[in-house]
């Protein structure tokens, strides 16, 4: 990634429609539901994104969600995010998202695609999968992260997926506390974890976790600068304000909505260049 040619890196983009396989008629009722939660509109391609980034010079990490076994829907190839940053390299990384319950599986794909692909990263989602991230089922996984020294990014607190669909589309919120990612923080240490989102209502977990640990990072994504609790702001401009990263969760939030809120939401100007580019550069060691 060409970083000093870019104004921002967005370390939380979704692959939302697929360019190679149709969209999964099961995910549908999910995806409706996330719409109206999030107020959003159309889903781009894959290739639209990218566009729309190279449009305003905004990097990007992007990753699908692998929610085979909890949900039963079927992803998007791991290997097409991987190809499509690969041939926009300048301003796009791709991160892998492979579902825990996999097992030996799971780790089986994760070293082809780090041997065949430029895999920057991991995305996991716990309610999603339906795991705790300190479950043992997931450390083969990250075993293979931490040894390539590979960050790996969890969903935390609440979910806009499943929400006001009945019985929460059967998903659980209870897995996406941040306290579990303390455990998984001490037991892998070469492994960066990044807890994305404001971790409401456990944002207090998820500062004292990213404080405590040296290898945890929060970022910023899912929710519009103008609601984040006080505390989050509060550390951002202080203690955290290394440990903060820029991310937007696209489609569901615009870059150009989150910045522009961001500008605005009482972060101190010193801390600007810090989350928008300069913390992800070292979280995901693209300089």
């Amino acid at each position: 990634m060409n970083v000093q040619d870019l104004l921002a890196v967005d370390v939380h983009v979704h692959a939302e429609v697929s360019c190679r396989q149709p969209a999964d008629e099961l995910w549908q009722e999910y995806e409706e539901a996330a719409s109206k939660y999030f107020k959003s509109g159309k889903r781009p391609t894959i290739a639209e994104t990218i566009a729309y980034y190279r449009e305003r010079r905004i990097g990007l990490v992007m990753f699908t969600v692998d929610s085979e076994s909890e949900i039963g829907a079927r992803r998007i190839p791991n290997e097409e995010v991987a190809e499509a940053a690969r041939d926009n390299s300048d301003m796009m990384v791709a991160f892998a998202s492979i579902d825990p319950h996999k097992g030996k599986f799971g780790v089986r794909e994760a070293r082809r695609l780090l041997e065949q692909y430029d895999i920057k990263g991991f995305k996991f989602h716990p309610t999603t999968q339906g795991f705790f991230p300190n479950d043992r089922l997931a450390y083969p996984l990250y075993q293979v992260i931490a040894e390539h020294k590979l960050p790996a990014i969890f969903h935390s607190g609440h979910s806009g997926i499943g929400t006001g669909m009945r019985g929460g589309g059967g998903l659980r919120l209870k897995y996406s506390n941040p306290i579990h990612l303390d455990d998984v923080a001490a037991d892998f240490p070469d492994m960066t974890v990044i807890i994305a989102h404001p971790s409401w209502p456990w944002q207090d977990e998820a500062l004292s976790v990213c404080l405590h640990k040296p290898n945890v990072y929060i970022d910023l994504s899912g929710w519009s600068p103008k609601y984040f609790p006080p505390q989050l702001l509060r550390y951002a401009n202080s203690q955290l304000k290394h440990k903060m990263l820029f991310g937007s969760d696209f489609p569901l939030i615009s870059p150009d909505r989150w910045i522009e809120d961001f500008n605005n939401a009482g972060f101190k100007p010193e801390v600007h260049e810090l989350i928008l580019k300069e913390n992800a550069v070292a979280a995901l060691r693209l300089g």
